[in-house]
């Protein structure tokens, strides 16, 4: 059964620049607070995304702010410069004032360049982020990090750009798809293992509940990941230290996104790049068994591929190297020294990493 309108959850975000997170339904109401003052609102997304474009513009158009569609790119391949640039024309030909917003409706990939161009246009200016996937509503819309890619690797290019504010509307679940769902239980899970147990028990005890969009633990899992991630990020907004444990399962998971050509979707990377990140864990002798063993069990549960190809390895260490936790090209990488308790692994031997590759090799 359907939350109603008022039962609105609002999960704080801490730091320099303070916002919150609101989960429920019916949310479009809540945008015009969000960009009050704003003459000019961009509203960024690819396509009119099942509607909610046209929502939130007459919405925003009731509330008197002039409304400009900006038209993106889908998916990872939108996240370029050559994207972000027609981003900017679009807002110079608006035109965008300081005192405007962006408004970011869309997957991950979308937020992350909405929220780029936001970032670099006239050096900041407002944006919110509406997110219409599992993966936008528990991970990417939410903690300030903007990027693009380009040939170096993933999201290299980039700023911290916190958000006015986050609406996860749970009714854009309704036309979300049951594989585009499962891909961003990957998120979900990475959650669990670092920091909140209670979420892999909850898919454990309904797997088939879990794997549907409009199953019975859907808001409690989303709550769950997006309050672990507003903890991590109220602490550390600029990635010094404890943001880095947000990167589990993603070092090969990047790697894997990139040696792909980004065709691979990020869930699916993250999840075969946590099973990784398990195995390098137990072979450290830092992870027990027990909890390695877990990750590939709740994956695979859930539909989520824990193995990927093993000629390639080369190209997946290269990529690796260049990945952002790499400091002066020595690796690092995100392990548990137990259940909820992540740590860091720096420059482990090739014969670690070897032996943890193995593992998820095919």
């Amino acid at each position: 059964m359907k939350a109603t309108t008022d039962e609105v959850t609002t999960i704080p975000v801490g730091g320099p620049t303070p916002y919150d997170v609101l989960v429920g339904n019916g949310l479009s109401q809540r945008l015009p607070p969000l960009v009050d003052g704003a003459s000019t609102v961009a509203l960024v997304s690819a396509g009119p995304v099942g509607g909610v474009v046209d929502r939130l513009a007459d919405v925003l158009a009731r509330s008197d702010h002039r409304v400009v569609r900006v038209e993106v790119v889908a998916g990872e391949a939108g996240k370029s410069l050559d994207s972000v640039a027609d981003v900017w024309d679009a807002f110079g030909n608006a035109p965008l004032s300081r005192t405007d917003a962006v408004v970011a409706v869309g997957g991950g990939a979308t937020t992350d360049l909405a929220g780029f161009a936001a970032a670099t246009w006239l050096r900041g200016v407002r944006v919110v982020h509406v997110p219409t996937t599992l993966l936008g509503m528990v991970d990417a819309a939410i903690g300030g990090k903007t990027a693009v890619n380009t040939a170096a690797g993933k999201n290299l290019v980039g700023a911290f750009h916190p958000p006015a504010g986050v609406l996860v509307d749970l009714d854009l679940l309704d036309s979300l798809p049951v594989a585009e769902w499962v891909n961003g239980l990957a998120e979900v899970v990475k959650a669990g293992f670092v920091a909140d147990p209670a979420i892999l028990d909850a898919i454990e005890d309904d797997v088939a509940g879990a794997r549907r969009p409009d199953g019975p633990s859907t808001r409690d899992l989303i709550e769950r990941s997006i309050r672990m991630k507003a903890a991590v990020v109220s602490a550390d907004l600029r990635e010094t230290g404890l943001r880095e444990v947000l990167n589990y399962g993603h070092t090969l998971g990047h790697a894997i996104e990139r040696v792909e050509q980004f065709r691979w979707p990020h869930g699916h990377a993250v999840s075969v790049g946590l099973v990784f990140a398990a195995a390098l864990g137990r072979a450290g002798g830092r992870l027990d068994a027990a909890t390695a063993d877990r990750h590939r069990t709740v994956l695979e549960a859930l539909g989520l591929p824990t193995t990927y190809r093993s000629d390639v390895w080369p190209q997946l260490l290269d990529a690796m190297r260049v990945d952002k936790k790499a400091r002066a090209d020595r690796l690092r990488f995100v392990v548990l020294d137990g259940l909820a308790r992540p740590g860091i692994l720096e420059e482990p031997d090739m014969a670690l990493l070897e032996t943890a590759f193995a593992e998820v090799a095919r």
